[in-house]
């Protein structure tokens, strides 16, 4: 994984949420006495991207969440070192009886210094595993961060994934995982790990409003690619299939929009000179408005994804109406039929040339991803039932 940013700025947040309100408070209020409402605490060492939407949507519709937060940035550092943080942040007069954490947290270590919530419903939530992360050498890969993920659910009592593909790629690999110690391995680990398991969606935002606006047929054809700058993403491949259009003198509008970090992919800086007046939208869109506005107005949206365990912007895109084209692995033949997946590099540049000489397929096409599996109307009884 890698790190995503929502712009939070102070040095954490703490939330106590009673009835339909929440408030936002200083440190005092974390280290003070909760009320026994509160029997659900939620810990999020990565308040950011889907990891927030998850929590504020679970604060919004559960009663009785207490949420503990950290912001969206200096993942590596999360990982490492939020479960001490954590420990000494939580009062330790409290009455919950469900602790939910995203496999962010070190959840292991958070139980070993605060063995008081020991007896909790323990409810690790894996948004994406570390196991399967696309490292170009075995020699680059941070032994750590899956280690960590791995003794987490050891602790945990209940294993969520956000997809089957998310689940099977990471018990399937724990144990060759393992194999990298160096002698002592510990053996059986995934086998102890996978009775806890189950898939439960993401419930992606419902977007109340998709009046997109009729656009004739010899207007170019609007392209999005709407996920992280970073490498993960593969943008390389979307802009090798991008330039080649730009070779060929066809006739599109691109979009290139998602959350930017301190070591931004040379690529994009390249992308936007050759790219010049094709450029509709270049960059993070600063409001949840700002953002359904592009996506309303796009017709086609890209993923090249190499490390992708659910896809939330691909479905928010099809949910405001986006034709989506997606990789052939990793979560997305889980939800998106056959006739949006390509497989190969050259697939995927086939496609874009069609669309770009044909956009009347793209803006008359209906569309038939059924979003609202994932709405939380279809998903929200299966949580309420989780944290209970």
């Amino acid at each position: 994984m890698s790190e995503s940013n929502d712009g939070t700025t102070s040095a954490y947040l703490a939330s106590w949420t009673k009835n339909d309100k929440t408030i936002e408070d200083s440190d005092d209020v974390q280290r003070s006495t909760q009320s026994d409402e509160g029997h659900v605490l939620l810990i999020e060492p990565f308040y950011g991207g889907s990891h927030k939407q998850l929590v504020d949507l679970l604060v919004q519709k559960i009663p009785g969440c207490v949420k503990f937060c950290l912001p969206a940035k200096k993942w590596h550092w999360r990982v490492r070192t939020s479960a001490l943080y954590f420990a000494q942040c939580i009062s330790e007069v409290h009455q919950y009886r469900i602790l939910f954490s995203s496999s962010v947290l070190n959840l292991a270590e958070l139980i070993a210094l605060r063995p008081d919530l020991t007896d909790l419903k323990k409810v690790l939530y894996f948004h994406e595993n570390q196991l399967v992360y696309p490292v170009r050498k075995q020699q680059e890969r941070d032994f750590q961060y899956g280690y960590n993920q791995i003794i987490s659910c050891l602790v945990a009592d209940v294993v969520v994934f956000n997809s089957e593909f998310n689940m099977n790629s990471f018990l399937t690999s724990v144990d060759s995982f393992l194999k990298l110690i160096p002698d002592h391995r510990p053996k059986g680990i995934s086998d102890q790990i996978k009775p806890k398991c189950r898939v439960l969606y993401f419930p992606i935002p419902q977007i109340t409003c998709n009046t997109r606006l009729s656009r004739p047929n010899d207007h170019p054809l609007h392209i999005l690619w709407a996920h992280r700058w970073e490498h993960d993403k593969n943008p390389e491949s979307f802009f090798d299939a991008i330039f080649h259009l730009l070779e060929e003198k066809l006739d599109f509008k691109v979009s290139v929009i998602g959350e930017t970090f301190s070591e931004v992919p040379s690529i994009f800086a390249e992308a936007k000179t050759r790219l010049g007046y094709k450029v509709i939208n270049w960059g993070y869109q600063q409001s949840r408005e700002d953002y359904e506005a592009v996506l309303m107005d796009a017709d086609l949206a890209v993923s090249t994804a190499r490390h992708e365990f659910f896809g939330v912007a691909m479905l928010e895109a099809v949910q405001l109406g986006c034709y989506p084209l997606c990789p052939n692995n990793l979560a997305y033949p889980e939800i998106f039929p056959d006739v949006y997946l390509y497989s190969t590099q050259q697939q995927l540049a086939k496609k874009l040339r069609y669309f770009c000489k044909n956009p009347g397929f793209v803006r008359n096409h209906t569309l038939k991803v059924d979003v609202s599996r994932f709405s939380w109307e279809n998903l929200g009884k299966d949580y309420q039932n989780l944290l209970s």
